[in-house]
């Protein structure tokens, strides 16, 4: 199991961009990540996580031109704007992310994360899945140690991005078909 101290290793970069899934602390928590374009990959994080069949990741992207689908209307493009980047999640309707990504949604919850680092490689790789880095229904890990409790040998890489102080996870909006914008949570 390869450790990595910095999110700016290019290994980490390579890693992704061939199929690999990494354990990476986010903006707010630590994730499974992965290509959000490599199926197999993404499959990889749903089994390795037991994730429900009809639960939707957050993808994580680096700016709003990177969504799947393309956003013109000047009220959403303003939300956007007013919370990106930073810990707000919004979900946006889609007919254009991969069936894997919507899975049995016809939305997709993206982020652009408030953290530097992390938006250089996601100019890097593209979208990257990230949801939480737990098994399904359990707590999420809060450091490096925790995490390789979880899932051991079964991710390829981990970085080790200190230990996470609030368990808060992102803000999560929905944007409508219609423009009307709903906060989750």
């Amino acid at each position: 199991m390869t450790v990595f101290t910095s999110v700016n290793d290019p290994r980490v970069v390579a890693m992704l961009n061939s199929g690999a899934i990494g354990i990476i602390r986010t903006d707010t928590l630590y994730g499974v990540l992965a290509r959000a374009n490599d199926e197999a990959a993404v499959n990889k994080v749903y089994d390795l996580k037991s994730r429900d069949e009809k639960k939707s990741p957050i993808v994580l992207i680096n700016d709003i031109a990177s969504l799947f689908d393309t956003v013109n209307d000047a009220p959403i493009l303003d939300v956007l704007k007013s919370v990106w980047p930073g810990a707000v999640s919004v979900i946006l309707p889609s007919t254009q992310a991969p069936i894997w990504i919507r899975r049995d949604n016809d939305s997709v919850a993206y982020r652009i994360p408030a953290n530097d680092s992390l938006r250089t490689v996601l100019k890097q790789t593209g979208p990257l899945i990230a949801p939480s880095a737990n098994p399904e229904g359990q707590p999420p890990a809060m450091n490096l140690s925790e995490a390789q409790v979880y899932f051991g040998d079964r991710v390829d890489f981990y970085v080790d991005g200190g230990q996470v102080i609030s368990t808060a996870p992102s803000q999560l909006l929905q944007v409508h078909a219609n423009g009307e914008v709903t906060r989750l949570r």
